[in-house]
């Protein structure tokens, strides 16, 4: 393997020691496709392309035995094999442990502007194609490496964080709305992997490996845990040889730390959804980036070299235990057995266990949102979940209800959607749909609930009954022509769901013509066309059409006519803007045209020539806009315009501009909603609310609390009795009882909706992308009056005082930016000591005190992360040095 190229022939320099500067996406691309016509270890492919249109190239490189033709496709057989124990008999799965090598995988570069890791795996690449050492045979031997170098090509090009939709990729993996992603779990399904290392970036010239930050989800199984934290151990032992060691009082820079910052909680990340869904050993490597470009490289590429080689050296043990992943997995599912919180951190113990619940099967019930609930079957067929469809109505004994409620013997009816959890997916049916992750400690890096029924407001129960339906297993995309129409009829669908609002833009943007009862919230079209175009459409939506002999009638859907606002306060390349451009734009096809503050100030065409703007969330209480610009955009809004307004800077200008009677309150010392589901009574006659429930789940992560409005309709209200309900991490959230989520304001001819949460967040809150899209579909004019209550006259005095009060009343600070302050809570007695290390870090720490806790909250502007914020982590490990006990800790 002499002939294989090194970095230096190809690239001009050397990678790690004597490097100067990151690796370009070209240059990636030339130096992969520059060992793979070399050497007959090494081949390589995309796994999928970015936003830009660029590659996502990987290469697979292992002994020449593995790489003859059919053999690499033979291991990565057998491997799939083991994780489905009811096909595979122990036997089998020993030899295959024997023989088989283990799959390794090592991704880079997911955030955009953190290389190393990309260009330390084409060094481990190197060494792996040209490598005669026992060492680099004993990895080809035992193991198949996918390296995967950059998993977002558009954010290196930029240095930045995000892809070119503005999504942070390492959040998006169990919704997979973005094709990087997407891409990526397709390549994971054919090569499913017993190590997956995601290389990163943080601040500082420190280290990080596992073992990791407690809270760790209870879904992951003990295997992948126990390999996770020896893959550590060893990364320790090369820190040892090669650099600094273990960071500690004396030692500062290029040494490691463990247990600090980052967890294994959320389902959203590249080292829980390997180990959830995959059975891997999730590792999340954060490598500083003061430190020098060599510096940086050099100990990625030791950490991948060390973990390459303790998989190598434990790969039968490894596959032993993998295959014991999902026998366990088949039991716990059949006995309806969940399992149990724990900790890892020595100084941690679990404050939250998981219930004493036993949950046997889910169902997706069919009565409403059915577009919604079939994406939701089809997410999950695409990890390996098995779903069935009741032929037959079944009898549930005990029924647990999503939102808190049970039941007896409650019908389940035929179409529904069964979700045995004896299957070997049990774990990720679990992490993915469960009603509570159920958090073992209050430390939070994301948010604390990502239930999927939850996030697109599908009807789900659940059971611990032994049931046994007569259902058929799901084999395709539920949906289409359900019942012909001949060609003077119409096919009709609910608009109740955000898969039968993207089919609605879809048939709008095709120009077919497309009506709505207001009243049921149903969606007509005429049957002239195609039926097989229309039948194959509406089945890539789940969305059901049916057929009548009657002509389409209803009130006439047009395309919105979209500003997306960009004024001061708000980034353009992350958050709200970037999930708008992206569902608005991508999704459902609609030109979205750029407005800035100086265009509604300046009174431009470029504002007055919109019929909608929208608004995204931001820091600012004005946007930008002047006098003269409030003033223009109410005037705007009075003459039909349709003005859309996100979380806190959505509805600040809204306020401002007096559009709302809506006021903000402050929130009481001690309140956490770190990233929670709640229950919400909707105005189901508000045209905004169309096709959803008269009770749905709302997302809410430290959003404003905001007043009822007196001079508008408030379609989302926190119920104020006994049917308030929460999921999640949540504390003193009683101060959102009898507050809106969400409220519609007309203004004369038109109307402010504003929500005081983000709708678009990620683009995985179906329930709240439905409500955009109603807000965008809202009739105007003369056709609104098929909807009753909705157009009152804003001409009475008391409307406009009532919003000059609005406009006026004190607001209070933004502290958290689009995400959250840094709170940091601890007894009182430590609050002293608690101030002391944190004024070393900043002098904008406010303090309050409650039932005997201490809360320090930093403000947080720009909106940062955890793993972006300059110093949160430093800090947590200086309180824990001083040994005062941090009873949460919520960035």
């Amino acid at each position: 393997m002499t002939s294989v190229p090194s970095p230096q022939e190809v690239l001009g320099f050397p990678l790690g020691t004597g490097q100067t500067r990151p690796v370009t996406n070209e240059e990636i691309n030339a130096y992969l496709q520059a060992v793979d016509r070399s050497s007959r270890r090494v081949t390589t492919g995309v796994m999928a392309t970015s936003v830009n249109g660029q590659p996502l190239p990987y290469a697979i490189v292992s002994s020449e035995r593995t790489m003859i033709p059919g053999q690499l496709a033979k291991v990565a057989r057998q491997i799939n094999q083991m994780r489905d124990p009811r096909s595979l008999r122990p036997g089998q799965a020993a030899r295959y442990a024997d023989d088989s090598p283990a799959i390794v995988w090592i991704a880079g570069n997911v955030h955009g502007g953190e290389k190393s890791g990309a260009d330390g795996a084409l060094q481990t690449l190197y060494e792996l194609a040209s490598g005669q050492s026992c060492d680099a045979q004993k990895r080809l031997d035992n193991l198949v490496t996918v390296i995967v170098p950059t998993q977002n090509p558009d954010g290196r090009d930029a240095s930045r964080r995000q892809n070119a939709f503005g999504f942070d990729l390492n959040r998006d993996w169990f919704a997979r709305t973005q094709q990087e992603t997407d891409g990526k779990l397709s390549m994971l399904r054919g090569y499913p992997p017993q190590v997956f290392i995601d290389a990163h970036e943080m601040g500082g010239r420190q280290y990080f490996f596992p073992p990791n930050a407690d809270p760790i989800h209870h879904e992951i199984a003990d295997q992948p845990v126990d390999w996770i934290n020896r893959i550590g151990a060893a990364n320790g032992a090369a820190f040892d040889e090669n650099f600094n060691g273990a960071c500690g009082a004396d030692v500062t820079t290029e040494c490691y730390f463990n247990y600090r910052a980052y967890d294994l909680f959320f389902m959203g990340y590249g080292d829980t959804v390997p180990a959830t869904a995959f059975g891997a050993a999730g590792m999340t490597y954060e490598k500083g980036s003061a430190s020098a470009v060599a510096d940086r490289v050099q100990q990625q590429f030791v950490t991948q070299w060390a973990t390459t080689g303790w998989a190598a050296d434990n790969k039968r043990e490894v596959l032993q235990g993998y295959y014991k992943i999902w026998q366990t997995a088949l039991a716990e599912g059949k006995s309806g057995t969940l399992q149990p919180n724990q900790v890892v951190q020595p100084t941690n113990t679990v404050q939250f266990p998981v219930p004493d619940i036993t949950v046997r099967s889910y169902f997706l019930l069919p009565d409403r949102q059915l577009g919604d609930v079939r994406a939701l079957v089809d997410r999950l067929r695409g990890m390996d979940v098995e779903v069935y469809r009741l032929k037959r109505s079944i009898t549930v004994p005990n029924a647990r209800i999503f939102g808190g409620r049970t039941a007896e013997n409650l019908e389940v009816p035929a179409g529904a959607y069964w979700i045995p959890m004896a299957q070997p997916q049990k774990h990720w049916i679990q992490a993915l749909i469960g009603e509570d992750p159920y958090v073992p400690f209050p430390y939070f890096y994301d948010v604390s609930s990502w239930s999927n029924p939850l996030l697109m407001g599908v009807a789900t129960v659940y059971t611990g009954d032994e049931l046994s339906p007569r259902a058929e297993l799901v084999r395709r995309t539920d949906g289409g022509i359900g019942t012909f129409a001949p060609p003077w009829g119409s096919y009709s669908y609910p608009l109740d769901s955000a898969a039968a609002a993207g089919l609605t833009f879809a048939l709008l943007g095709q120009g077919i013509e497309v009506k709505r009862d207001l009243s049921t919230g149903a969606v007509r079209l005429p049957a002239k066309r195609s039926a097989g175009s229309i039948d194959r459409l509406a089945r890539s939506y789940g969305v059901t059409l049916t057929g009548s002999r009657t002509p389409a009638s209803g009130t006439a859907l047009g395309l919105p006519d979209v500003g997306l606002f960009s004024g001061t306060g708000i980034s353009t390349t992350s958050g709200s803007y970037g999930e708008a451009r992206y569902v608005l734009g991508a999704r459902w096809g609609l030109t979205l045209a750029p407005v800035t503050a100086a265009d509604v100030n300046g009174n431009t065409a470029a504002f007055t020539d919109r019929s909608v703007l929208l608004v995204p969330d931001g820091n600012s209480q004005d946007g930008g806009l002047d006098a003269t610009g409030l003033a223009n955009l109410k005037a705007w809004v009075a003459d039909g315009g349709t003005y859309i307004g996100l979380r806190n800077e959505g509805t600040r200008i809204a306020r401002k501009a007096g559009l709302t009677s809506t006021t903000e309150q402050a929130k009481p010392t001690g309140y956490q909603v770190i990233g929670s589901h709640f229950r919400v009574d909707v105005d189901t006659t508000n045209p905004v609310a169309l096709g959803r429930p008269a009770e749905d789940f709302e997302f809410n992560n430290s959003d404003s609390i905001l007043t009822p409005s007196t001079t508008g309709s408030n379609v989302l209200t926190y119920p104020a009795g006994d049917t308030f309900w929460f999921n999640g991490y949540t504390m003193h959230a009683d101060a959102l009882k009898g507050s809106v989520a969400l409220v519609d304001e007309p203004t004369d001819a038109g109307h402010a909706v504003l929500f005081a949460y983000n709708p678009l967040f990620r683009a995985y809150n179906e329930n709240g992308l439905h409500l955009v899209a109603n807000a965008l579909l809202y009739p105007t004019g003369a056709s609104a009056s098929e909807a009753p209550q909705q157009r009152r006259s804003t001409a009475q005095p008391s409307v406009d005082a009532a919003r000059a009060a609005a406009a006026a009343a004190p607001v209070p600070p933004n502290l958290g930016g689009e995400w959250r302050p840094i709170t940091i809570e601890v007894a009182t007695s430590d609050l002293e000591r608690t101030e002391a290390i944190v004024g070393r870090y900043t002098p904008t720490a406010r303090t309050a005190t409650s039932a005997g806790s201490a809360y320090l909250v930093i403000p947080n502007p720009d909106g940062l992360h955890v793993d972006e914020h300059p110093f949160l982590r430093d800090l947590v490990r200086d309180l824990r040095n001083a040994d005062i006990a941090l009873r949460s800790v919520v960035g």
